[in-house]
Formats: structure tokens, C-alpha cells, sequence
């Protein structure tokens, strides 16, 4: 074997493996600096420092496609609040409440809710196959929110923190819908860039809001690291290779590999915040990935998942 399609095998492996370790990265920090930086404070930093680093490459672009912007302002607009706004702080006020472990669990939903939202909202078609695998993951959705405890249900007694990453994963599959509507040839790069402008311009009122009763940062090194990993490793590292991913192995290989995020994320958090597995952990999860694969079989292929913004 040529030395030349080595490389472009372990090239290949590394951008499909990294951005799902980098997204889980994102819950396992944000989980353990919940004490350390109030869940406003993370994601205003978190994109300050992303369009600090991202602007010098995206400048081109947004000079390029800005007309293209004006041509669909409430688009812009929709996915910048979904993505930027509630995904980042729905699933950082959630991570107050719960586990990681849980929040990765529930990230595997984006897909069956694109599906659901998508017929519902949108009118897209929903075949067989894809409601029987919708109905699979949501049961599976259910099992993790209620903690493998029936009684909940019949109580309404869910974790706060469930719902509010729940509500994040639905604020996504909304982003996703409205992203596919904004043509391909307006670049990913650029558009990012002017999503992380409107949400910061939105946010600081609030962010500063949150400051003045009391929600303030602690001043150590801790604090410092976690903004600006979130600000850097998920924001930026895993979107840029994950395009990478879609160029060399296709979206469809690409986007499978996000599935890798809960894995990661039982291993990280374990080792790193001391969370338990739990039956219901693997319970809820074979029923989601299963529900998934059920929906596969529709011969209609899948819209590729664009994961940038998390």
C-alpha cells in the first residue's frame, strides 16, 4: 500500500472521529464549570471569542454573499436565534440541572425531530418507516427524561435539566430546516460568521441584564479555560473539520458519525465528572439510534446535518 492513500485513510478516520469528541467536549466543560461561569456569561464568551478567531477567514465571504443575506433576512434570522442563541444556552441552563451524560443522549434526537417538525411544520412527507422510527426514538427520549422511573410520568415529575436540553435539541431541528432553505452557494463560513454577529448583538442586553443580579463569572483560571475552549474547540475546530468530513467521505458518512457524540460522552464524563451509567442510559439510547436506524430504511435519502453552530 502506497504511502499517499495511508494518509488519506488516517485523514479520512481523524475528520470523521474528532468533531463528535469535540461537541462532547462542549458538555463535558460546561457541565463541570456550571459553578464557574453562569450558562449567559459561556455562550456570550463562547462566540466572542469564536468570531475573534473566525472573522480574519470569513471576511471574504460575508463581502461576497452579502446581498445574499438581505434576500433572506428572516432566515438569517431564524437560524442565528435557533443556533447560536437557544441551542448553546438552553443546553447550558440544562447542564445546571443534569447530567452530560443525559445531554448527549438527548442530542442523538436532532434527526427524528427534523423528521417530526419537519411534517408537522413544514408539510415535508413523513413515510412509513420514518414515523415508525420516529415513535421509537421518542420513547427512547422519554425513558432517558424520565429516568427509567414510570412514575414520573404519571407524576410530571421530569428533571428541569432534561426538558430545557430537550427544548435545545427542538430549537435545532428548526435551525436545521431553515439552514437546508438558504442556498448552497452562500458559504457556511461567511454565513456562520454573521450568525455569531446577530446573536451577540441580541444577547449582550441580556448577558448584561444577568450581570446586574448577581450572575457573574468567578474569576479563575477554570473559568478562563472553559470559555475559551467552548469558544474555540466545538465552535470552530469541529465545524471546520466537519466540512472537511462531508468533503472527503460525503454528508452522509459525515453526519452518521455525530452518532459517536454519546459515546465519547459516557467515557468523558466518566472519567472526568464522576457520572454513573445507568441502565436507562443504555436503555433510552438503543431506542433512539434504534429509532433511527428504522427511519433509514425510507427510501427518500436523509437531508445532511449541518453541525456547525454547536
Amino acid at each position: 500500500m502506497s504511502q499517499q492513500p495511508q494518509t488519506q485513510k488516517w485523514q479520512m478516520i481523524a475528520v470523521l472521529a474528532l468533531p463528535p469528541l469535540f461537541w462532547a467536549g462542549n458538555f463535558i466543560v460546561a457541565r463541570a464549570a456550571r459553578d464557574l461561569v453562569p450558562p449567559l456569561s459561556l455562550v456570550w464568551g463562547r462566540w466572542l471569542i469564536a468570531l475573534i478567531v473566525l472573522a480574519p477567514f470569513a471576511a471574504r465571504h460575508v463581502r461576497r454573499d452579502w446581498q445574499s443575506y438581505w434576500r433572506y433576512p428572516w432566515l438569517v434570522l431564524g437560524t442565528s436565534v435557533t443556533s447560536v442563541i437557544a441551542f448553546n444556552t438552553l443546553i447550558y441552563w440544562g447542564l445546571h440541572y443534569t447530567q452530560a451524560t443525559n445531554g448527549m443522549l438527548l442530542n442523538s434526537t436532532i434527526p427524528v425531530l427534523v423528521m417530526l417538525i419537519g411534517a408537522l411544520v413544514f408539510r415535508q412527507r413523513l413515510r412509513l418507516w420514518q414515523a415508525a422510527g420516529l415513535a421509537l426514538s421518542l420513547v427512547g427520549v422519554a425513558v432517558v427524561i424520565m429516568g427509567g422511573d414510570p412514575q414520573r410520568l404519571a407524576q410530571l415529575a421530569f428533571n428541569k435539566g432534561d426538558l430545557l436540553i430537550f427544548a435545545a435539541m427542538v430549537a435545532w431541528a428548526f435551525y436545521t430546516l431553515w439552514l437546508t432553505r438558504l442556498p448552497a452557494e452562500i458559504s457556511r463560513v461567511g454565513l456562520l460568521a454573521v450568525q455569531i454577529v446577530i446573536g451577540l448583538v441580541v444577547l449582550t442586553p441580556f448577558w448584561l441584564w444577568d450581570l446586574s443580579l448577581g450572575h457573574q463569572p468567578v474569576l479563575v483560571p477554570q473559568a478562563a479555560f472553559a470559555v475559551l475552549f467552548v469558544g474555540i474547540v466545538p465552535s470552530l475546530g469541529a465545524f471546520l473539520l466537519y466540512m472537511q468530513a462531508v468533503k472527503l467521505a460525503g454528508s452522509g458518512r459525515a453526519s452518521q458519525a455525530i452518532h459517536l457524540i454519546p459515546l465519547y460522552g459516557v467515557i468523558l464524563s466518566t472519567l472526568f465528572l464522576g457520572e454513573s451509567l445507568h441502565l436507562y442510559h443504555l436503555a433510552g439510547f438503543a431506542l433512539i439510534l434504534g429509532g433511527i436506524l428504522l427511519a433509514a430504511r425510507s427510501p427518500k435519502p436523509a437531508q445532511p446535518m449541518v453541525q456547525g453552530a454547536k
